[in-house]
Order: C-alpha cells, then structure tokens, then sequence
C-alpha cells in the first residue's frame, strides 16, 4: 500500500491542528516574558544519529502559526543526520520560535525514530528479496504519519486501516463459516479490493491458495515450515511471516523466501530521537 498525496497532506494539517491546541490553547503565557519585537534565530540538532524524517509537519506547522518565520532545512528528507549536527534553522520572532519549538521537535523526535529504527532493519534484508512491512499498531491519532516515515526508512506499508485491504484472521473465518466463504464474501463486498488470510496450519495454507487469496500471512509458522511454504506455493499468491520476530532473526526469517515480513515493533515501540534547540548569540 502507498499513502496518497492527498490523504497525506489530510493527516499533516490534522496533526498540527491537534499539536498547537494541546500545546498553545489560548496562548503561550510564557512566551510573553519576552519582547514582542525581539527577532531571534535558532539552530536544532540532533544529539544520535538518526535519519530525518518529519520535514512536511515542521513547515506546515510553521506555516500555520507564523508564516513570517524563516525555515531553512540544513538536511533532506531520509538523509543522514550525525549525532551533534545541525539540520535545521530557524529565523524570525523570538516569541513565535519559543511556540513552535517543541510541537515541532516532537513531530521530527518522533517520526525520524521510526525512520531510522525502519532503516537499522531493513538493512538487515540486504541482498535478499523479501520486503519489510509496517502494521497498524501506531500511535493514537500518528497512523498516516508513523507509515510516512516507515516508508522514509526504506519499509513499505501495510494496509493504511481496515478500509484499504482486507485481512482475513481467525474470528473472521469463524464468523463466515471458513476460508473459502471468507475470500468469496471478500470479494462480493469489494472487488478488487487485496485480500490477505492469516493462516496458523498447512490444511489453513490449501484452503487459501484454494479459495485464490492474493496474500497469505503465515502465523508463528518455524523455520522449516515457512521453507516448505514457499516452495509448496510457488509464487500462486504472496507469503508473509509475522509473529516472534525480532531484529536478531529478522534475516533468517527472510532467507526462507517469504515475499513479505511484518512487524510491529516499528511503530508501537519507538525511543524518540533526543533533539535540541539553541538560540544563536
């Protein structure tokens, strides 16, 4: 799945929204300590390396609050930034610098964090074929936010949330009857809509690949299960590996063949990056 334009720039103005009212109100009382006249300049660094991600919520941000600002991006977006470098300046006035700093950092903490814990994985892939996902586990309110900057660590997303794609687990199939009325009532209701299966034994995989779904989601299958899998569908649908993966058999996972390996801990278990802003002399 990708994240339109249009659906993205939907969440950015949403979450700025929601980041100056629960940070501002009715106004920065203790930005008032300051001259209202005072211009200033700011610069923000990164103190671990990380890799950027969050300019589009920086400058909307910005834009939003106090358009006279000055915003010169030091970094791009996905690139490097080393630990003690600055990536980012700031010019304008000094109260509306004080405001926006940190609803601004805590976009850039955040989603650079999951960029750059995406990255640290998806190297773990070199070489070999099999693509890493995202899942819905994200943040309250970050969903459209947290699968940009996956996708800005060289991941790809998963559905967006339950109106994209179909993903068929256990109390669906009990619900309908079985796999096989699952998938067929899947694509009654919407046609050409992807339609994923969440199988736990072989009997569950040939009844999916029976019933045509286009992706299979092997549940906690081992090592040799998952071998066998591959070779058994041989490529009449895509396989995906999820449950009790971790970063440390990540590549062995992946050596298997699967086409797809999701996980969770990219986005519902992020440090965020330690960011800082200091006014120029």
């Amino acid at each position: 799945m990708s994240i339109s334009q249009s659906l993205l720039q939907q969440a950015i103005q949403v979450n700025i929204q929601q980041a100056l009212q629960e940070d501002i109100g009715d106004g920065d009382i203790t930005a008032l300590l300051t001259p209202e006249a005072e211009q200033a300049t700011a610069t923000i660094i990164s103190r671990e390396d990380m890799i950027l991600a969050g300019r589009p919520w920086v400058d909307a941000l910005i834009q939003a609050y106090d358009a006279t600002v000055q915003v010169t991006w030091l970094k791009q977006e996905g690139e490097w930034v080393q630990a003690n470098e600055a990536f980012l300046k700031l010019a304008g006035s000094a109260r509306s610098l004080l405001t926006v700093e940190r609803p601004a950092l805590n976009f850039v903490q955040t989603l650079s964090a999951v960029a750059t814990k995406t990255a640290h994985y998806v190297k773990q892939l070199d070489g070999l074929h099999t693509k890493l996902l995202d899942t819905r586990k994200t943040l309250p309110g970050l969903r459209i936010a947290q699968k940009y900057a996956v996708s800005i660590g060289g991941g790809q997303n998963h559905r967006l949330g339950l109106f994209d794609a179909f993903l068929i687990k256990e109390n669906h199939i009990m619900a309908a009857g079985g796999i096989a009325q699952a998938i067929a009532q899947a694509h009654s209701i919407a046609p050409g809509k992807m339609v994923e299966v969440e199988v736990e034994t072989w009997d569950e995989l040939n009844q999916a690949l029976a019933a045509q779904a286009d992706i299979v989601m092997l549940d906690n299958f081992n090592q040799q299960q998952m071998i066998d899998a591959v070779k058994h569908v041989a490529g009449r649908c895509k396989l995906e590996a999820s449950g009790n993966i971790t970063i440390e058999n990540l590549r062995e996972v992946a050596s298997t063949g699967v086409d797809y390996i999701s996980m969770g801990v990219l986005t519902k278990d992020v440090k965020a990056i330690d960011l800082s802003m200091r006014f120029n002399a």
